[in-house]
Formats: structure tokens, C-alpha cells, sequence
């Protein structure tokens, strides 16, 4: 019997993400679930929820702003455990680079919006509700361009993960 010497992740099945013997079923779904569920939960709040919802009869500026909080403080939290779970499923695997570098970047994304552009609106909002602020904020442009990049990177990260689960094993990308 003859054995393979070559390091785990040296074998060409591995530098392309295809599922291997070290990979697992979960993890191969996950690399598709999560970034589909995180996908859809930018469309739904990002995209449909906050601007309508200060369309809705009776929405005053403070409701909604109390609203917007709550929903999107929830939206964050879920996003970082999906971030978090994917990396998992990502690492785990050896998957190709690309996959790995779109995991990488959509992460780093989602800390930028958490950690860097939440606080700084939340400030703004404690100044709407507090009468101190009519509200205006360049801020929200760029928790609005993050959610674009996050949303163009996830549609990529699906792509790639769909392509390299089901191309045949040792096929090249088309």
C-alpha cells in the first residue's frame, strides 16, 4: 500500500474548495446556508424594513428611530454569529482562496459596520431622540455602502460556494 506524503492542504482538491474526505457535509452546506440566510436578511431589514417603515401611518421620527434600533441591533447580532459560523465552516475546510478571502472580507466588512459605524449612529440617534439633532448624518451612507459591499460579497461567496460543491471532482472552474 502505497501512502500519500503530500501535506493536507498541498492536494488540488483542497486548493479549489472541492468537498474532500477532511471536509464534511455540514460544513460544505453551511458554506451555502449562511451566506444565503445572511443575504436575505439584508434584503428584508436593510432594503425593505427601514425604508418603509418611517412610511407607515402614525411613524414619528423617535418611534421609528426606536424601532430601527431594536431591529437592527437583533439584524447585527445574527450577522456576527453568522460571520462567525462561516469562518468556521471556511477554515475548517482548507477551501479554495478565493472562498477563504471573500469569508475574510465579508468579515471584515461586518466589524467596520458594528464596531465602527453602529456607534457612531447610535450617538446620533441619542442626540434625534434627545432634541439635540435634526437627524441628518452622513454616517448612514456609510452603513448604507457596507450593506452594498456585504450584499455584492455574499452574492460572490455563493456563487463560488455553489460552483465548488457541485463541480465534479478534479474538473477546473469554467
Amino acid at each position: 500500500m502505497v501512502s500519500d506524503t503530500r501535506a493536507p492542504d498541498s492536494s488540488p482538491a483542497r486548493r479549489t474548495g472541492i468537498l474532500t474526505r477532511s471536509d464534511t457535509r455540514l460544513g460544505a452546506g453551511l458554506r451555502i446556508v449562511l451566506p444565503a440566510i445572511w443575504l436575505g436578511l439584508l434584503i428584508g431589514i436593510s432594503l425593505l424594513e427601514a425604508p418603509l417603515k418611517f412610511q407607515a401611518p402614525g411613524i414619528t421620527i423617535p418611534l421609528g428611530l426606536g424601532i430601527g434600533r431594536l431591529v437592527f441591533t437583533a439584524m447585527n447580532i445574527v450577522e456576527v454569529v453568522l460571520a462567525l459560523t462561516l469562518l468556521w465552516a471556511t477554515l475548517r475546510a482548507g477551501v479554495g482562496s478565493v472562498q477563504r478571502g471573500l469569508t475574510w472580507a465579508l468579515t471584515a466588512v461586518l466589524l467596520l459596520k458594528v464596531a465602527g459605524v453602529r456607534p457612531l449612529l447610535n450617538r446620533r440617534t441619542d442626540m434625534v431622540l434627545a432634541g439635540i439633532d435634526d437627524g441628518g448624518s452622513s454616517w448612514h451612507y456609510l452603513y448604507i455602502a457596507a450593506d452594498g459591499l456585504l450584499i455584492v460579497g455574499l452574492v460572490a461567496l455563493l456563487v463560488v460556494a455553489v460552483r465548488a460543491s457541485v463541480r465534479p471532482h478534479g474538473a477546473p472552474l469554467a
